[in-house]
């Protein structure tokens, strides 16, 4: 066996099984709530998973936004920013 062969076996991540997707597909349903998921098969699961985290940058994108809109119209000494600032700081 070539050594470029054998670096390749050596470093090549092992295979994923059938029992591991499952029980993958199976973590993403309970990710996803009820409400935007249907039992189903494993690509049914997988494309329902990928609409809910669109679903989910575009919620964060429209809070960002009204969070920008509403610091912009804000006094940034009120007690209010001060709040919003803390909020946004914290861990």
């Amino acid at each position: 066996m070539s050594t470029s062969r054998s670096r390749y076996r050596q470093t090549r991540p092992s295979r994923i099984t059938d029992d591991q997707i499952a029980d993958l597909i199976y973590k993403l349903q309970q990710l996803i709530p009820n409400d935007h998921h249907r039992k189903g098969s494993s690509a049914k699961v997988l494309e329902e998973t990928c609409s809910y985290v669109r679903s989910l940058q575009r919620e964060v994108e429209d809070l960002s936004q009204r969070l920008s809109e509403l610091l912009q119209s804000m006094d940034t000494n009120s007690p209010q920013a001060a709040i919003i600032r803390t909020l946004l700081i914290s861990p």
